[in-house]
């Protein structure tokens, strides 16, 4: 803006005073005026210099109250494009604003989010790309309320990084999510917009694509900033926790940056963004995240914005010198005087001239120097930005180099430890180093099993079953251990007891030696003393007793050295059965062990089995509660959309209806059934989840489709229905929150659900057409009666334009033989892209009858979809009446009777009625159909040659009308005045009566759609039109403060506050 130095004093003294509220006035005007040019229909992109002013505006205000006053005004849903540049400008407002701004815009989430749900359900392609950047902007609005230290525009240092990551690994963990989430809805809207632009050059260049590509610069700068903190938090994330557990990140980010390097290839290819924004490249292959020293190797990538040129700016008036108000009236007679007659006396300009031109001298100077001032600024912006850029990779560089460093020096400090405690556990662990192993292949093994068990906990019901059967193995395998045991022990007792009796024969042998050999000993004792007593008495027999008594002698010491070798024997046997008796005893102790461990086992096994059946329990409970959860939010939402002002644009028809209430009530059936089976057995809820899951949509779907369907309907049944669906959602919701707790799931009663149900099927049969126009055995031969028809009447109307034709260059010449031709040529064109439709429309239908009767006859294909049948034989008759009156119209216009207004109408009434009918054949066609590919391809040709006949109408209209040249220098200064004052009363005539023949438009209109609502079932256009009382509802908008004046519109710029409704056509 240019600015003025120097102000002379009497100027100043001249300068009426501004208040507040003229300020504000004037501030509120521009915005209004930027945001107008900036957010419009025009399919091209947004210019800079209204975005900058509504981005100033928002420092101006410290806020986007402003913004949001005028935005929330807007007709979005009226037109997707208007739509997308909203959501363009809002990207940008919330990037470059002010920080405020974020906090206006979290107040309107919900209108970003209606827009976004509105067009994502229709099948436009701005509307799927309007759908998608809604997204991105609660993303970005959500992240950025959450994370207040990253600023909108995504530009913080890496020390702020680290400050905001912190040193708790879980939240960097949350946030390097939550910027893999916003990466993923950046990324997601340029694969958006790739898909529907042809990669070409060319397209680029053209306003269309322009206009789609604009918003991908913010993607762009976003794109580069997460990028570079997704790297950081990467490697902090592997500094702090194993491999394994981060391997869902890497594979993550290596598809994020796959997507992303493809992104930039792509845009850098396009002349378009050359010439707007510098993009950086990325590595070919992603981080090596494994590896610490891949840190310093990381370039941060870079995006560029080149100095735009000045924009033509509009001229802004920066002092006013007016003396006066300039509405008096002695002003304004005394300038007129001035004007018609001269200055009086011949006076030169006065001081005040002199000194306007001397200020626009001072002004023009003051531009070109502040212009050249303004240069050399930027000249030197630009060598800033170069040196802090080089100065920027310059400390990047350092800060890899110390990065490297602090790396290698860690890395050799940790290898150093690591060769000392080798060292010294090698010192200290030499003579161990065998049973270290063993106890190490030990502890691996027991670490396989326990890794082998954990994942077989975390299985599924399958891996528990399999579990069970194995634990039953093992149970019957340490039956079959303890059974051995059992039997080795009956064997060890049963040898014990047999050693034990043949100790007890041995020494009972022995005994009875002993003792034999003692009453041997006693009688040698006997013969003994009477030997010695006979020797006493007989000396004579000395020398025998002699000998005898040295054999005796002999004999005794044999004796003797018998008995000890038995004692000998003995205590040998005594020997052998302790040991027997203490292997025994360490036996029964190590069986006693074994069979302690081995029961130990079995009650683990047990309670782990016990422990996995309740947790099995818990989760199936938990799937049932979190899908009952999900299920009360879905009806929630459906019962909230009864009374959801935005929801009485949506209409419905009687037969959807009852198929929807229909399919409600065999889903019920199969929730009664799921509900009793889980009652039984708790351990499997999948039938239950299942029908849950069905019914809730189905329902949700039928009281959505009530509502939708009570708008056409009779107020009674209206109110009637209505209660209804509120009463089946009042049930549903019961029903959910008796399926989330425990205590009162055995209580749930579903088919409390079933009456209201049968309640909303029976009035949609009773709100179904009770008669039609024909029987349906008729429909078929209709069909084809009216096709043919049709086709007969383009081909009279051919031939009476080419007769219009021969008698218009027999009766005409000049600029009106040249008109004419032109308009009936362009007439011609146009029936012949009608009778290309209908012989293709034709084909259509019958690969839609042959494909869909099956075994039935083409009657009764016709009788079982009658409103399909009907639909088409209306557009059948709309299009042959329409080609009739454009004859009738252009004849006229021929023959300088008629207007050439009808034939613009005619034009639009064919091009609609064409589109009736390719809209009514297009409902039952195979999507990969041929003929339908032809069909639209047809369409589009009428589009275009009843544009050329409006063109040509137009054309010919301009060439033929004269136009009288307006000279008014003969006129007086009263008689001009009188004029103008005359002027003025004819216009607001003309205003009055134009504003009376389009409400009497949109009256005819209305009493037309009644008309053909009230034949029989509501016609397409009736479904497709909004209610009265929903109109004047949903499309009243909001007092604006200090909104723009607006001009009267024209004929094509009618909308629907002026009665003028589209003909929409809804598929049955």
């Amino acid at each position: 803006m240019n600015s003025i130095k120097s102000v002379p004093a009497r100027v100043l003294s001249r300068r009426p005073g501004h208040s507040l509220e003229a300020e504000r006035e004037q501030f509120d005007k521009t915005q209004a005026i930027s945001i107008s040019k900036a957010i419009n229909t025009q399919e091209a992109p947004v210019k800079e210099k209204h975005a900058r002013r509504i981005i100033l505006g928002t420092h101006h205000e410290k806020g986007a109250f402003t913004f949001w006053s005028y935005a929330i005004g807007l007709p979005l849903p009226s037109s997707s494009i208007l739509s997308w540049k909203f959501c363009h400008v809002l990207h940008k407002v919330l990037r470059d604003g002010h920080p405020n701004v974020l906090h206006d815009c979290q107040r309107h989430r919900s209108n970003i989010r209606e827009i976004g749900d509105l067009w994502g359900h229709l099948h436009d392609r701005y509307g799927q790309l309007v759908n998608v950047y809604t997204k991105l902007l609660l993303t970005k609005i959500s992240f950025h309320l959450k994370h207040p230290q990253f600023p909108a525009g995504l530009e913080v240092t890496d020390e702020v990084l680290e400050k905001t990551a912190g040193t708790d690994v879980n939240n960097i963990f949350q946030l390097t999510v939550e910027m893999f989430d916003y990466m993923d809805c950046e990324l997601r809207l340029s694969e958006s917009v790739f898909r529907q632009l042809n990669t070409a050059i060319a397209v680029s260049q053209m306003s269309s694509g322009q206009c789609r590509l604009a918003p991908l610069i913010q993607v762009i700068q976003d794109c580069s900033h997460l990028y570079h903190y997704t790297v950081k938090l990467m490697f902090k994330l592997h500094a702090c926790l194993p491999a394994d557990t981060l391997q869902g990140h890497r594979d993550r980010f290596h598809e994020q940056f796959h997507s992303l390097r493809n992104f930039f290839r792509r845009a850098s290819d396009m002349l378009y963004f050359k010439r707007l924004i510098q993009i950086p490249r990325l590595p070919e292959g992603p981080p090596n995240f494994l590896r610490a020293s891949a840190l310093a190797e990381h370039i941060k990538p870079v995006v560029v914005i080149p100095e735009e040129a000045p924009e033509d700016e509009e001229p802004e008036n920066l002092i006013e010198i007016s003396t006066g108000p300039p509405a008096e009236e002695p002003a304004v007679v005394a300038d007129l005087f001035e004007q018609t007659f001269g200055p009086p006396n011949g006076s030169l300009k006065d001081d005040r001239d002199v000194q306007i031109e001397t200020l626009k001298r001072e002004v023009e100077t003051l531009r070109a120097e502040l212009e050249k001032i303004r240069l050399e600024a930027q000249r030197y912006v630009s060598q800033l930005k170069g040196q802090v850029n080089a100065l920027e990779a310059e400390l990047e560089e350092q800060r890899k180099q110390k990065q490297k460093a602090l790396v290698d020096n860690e890395q050799l400090r940790h290898e150093l430890a690591q060769l000392q405690a080798a060292q010294r556990e090698g010192e200290r662990s030499q003579g161990l180093r065998e049973e270290a192993e063993k106890k190490a292949s030990a502890i691996e093994a027991r670490y396989h099993k326990l890794k082998e068990k954990h994942s077989e906990l975390i299985g599924t019901h399958a891996e528990l079953l399999r579990k069970n059967a194995d634990t039953a193995k093992q149970l019957t395998v340490t039956q079959q251990s303890q059974e051995e045991v059992a039997r080795v022990k009956e064997q060890l007792v049963f040898q014990m007891e047999q050693v034990k009796r043949e100790s007890e024969v041995k020494l009972e042998e022995q005994s009875d030696l002993l003792e034999k050999l003692k009453k041997e000993l006693e009688a040698k004792a006997g013969e003994l003393a009477r030997a010695q007593e006979a020797l006493t008495r007989t000396e004579q027999s000395g020398s025998e007793l002699s000998s005898r008594l040295d054999t005796l002698s002999a004999e005794k010491a044999a004796l003797s050295s018998e008995v000890q070798r038995r004692e000998a024997e003995l205590l040998a046997a005594q020997g052998l059965v302790r040991e027997k008796e203490a292997a025994l005893s360490s036996e029964r102790q190590r069986s006693s062990q074994e069979s302690a461990e081995l029961r130990g086992q079995l009650a683990g096994k047990e309670s782990q089995e016990q422990e996995l059946r309740r947790r099995l329990l818990d989760q199936q409970f938990e799937v049932l509660r979190s899908t009952a959860a999900e299920a009360e939010r879905i009806l929630q939402d459906a019962v909230a959309k009864l009374d959801d002002p935005l929801h009485l644009r949506c209409t419905s028809s009687p037969d959807y209806l009852v198929s929807r209430a229909q399919a409600a009530l065999d889903a019920m059936s199969a929730l009664e059934k799921g509900h009793a089976q889980y009652l039984v057995s708790r351990s499997d809820a999948s039938a239950l989840v299942a029908a849950l899951t069905q019914f809730s949509y189905l329902a949700a779907d039928t009281i959505v489709n009530g509502g939708a369907t009570s708008h056409l309907a009779p107020t009674d049944p209206a109110d009637r229905l209505v209660d209804t669906c509120r009463e089946c959602g009042a049930r549903a919701l019961e029903l959910m929150g008796q399926l989330q707790e425990q205590q009162t799931l055995h209580q749930a009663r579903p088919g409390l659900v079933r009456t209201p149900l049968q309640g909303i099927l029976q009035l949609g049969q009773e709100l179904k057409p009770k008669s039609l126009d024909v029987r349906q055995e008729e429909l078929g031969a209709m069909v084809d009666k009216e096709m043919a028809a049709t086709s007969a009447a383009i081909e009279d109307a051919v031939r009476r334009i080419e007769d219009m034709m021969n008698q218009a260059r027999q009766a005409s010449s000049g600029v009106k033989l040249e008109v004419n031709e032109r308009i009936l040529n362009s007439c011609t064109d146009l029936m012949k892209a009608i009778r290309l439709l209908v012989t293709t429309s034709t084909s259509l239908q019958k690969e839609i009858v042959e494909s869909g009767r099956g075994a039935a006859t083409q009657q009764e294909f016709y009788a079982k979809n009658s409103r399909w049948t009907e639909g088409l034989i209306s557009a059948s008759k709309a299009v042959g009446w329409g080609a009739t009156q454009l004859v009738e119209a252009a004849d006229r216009v021929v023959l300088h009777t008629g207007k050439y207004e009808e034939l613009i109408v005619c034009s639009h009434e064919i091009a609609a009625s064409t589109a009736q009918l390719v809209a009514a054949s297009k409902v039952k066609a195979d999507k990969h159909s041929p003929h339908l590919s032809r069909l639209q391809e047809c369409s589009r040709s009428v589009n275009e040659m009843a544009a050329n006949v409006v063109a040509s109408t137009k054309s010919g209209q301009e060439q033929i009308e004269e136009r009288d040249t307006m000279d008014f220098s003969g006129l007086s200064l009263i008689k001009l005045k009188k004029e103008e004052m005359e002027t003025q009363v004819r216009v607001l005539e003309l205003e009055k009566t134009l504003e009376a023949e389009r409400v009497r438009l949109g009256m005819l209109r209305k009493q037309h759609y009644m008309l053909a609502g009230a034949v029989g079932a509501p016609r397409d256009e009736d479904l497709g039109r909004p209610s009265a009382a929903a109109r004047s509802g949903a499309c009243k908008k909001p007092p604006l403060a200090q909104k723009p004046s607006v001009a009267p519109r024209q004929d094509h710029q009618l909308d629907k506050k002026d009665g003028v409704y589209p003909a929409q056509l809804v598929n049955y």
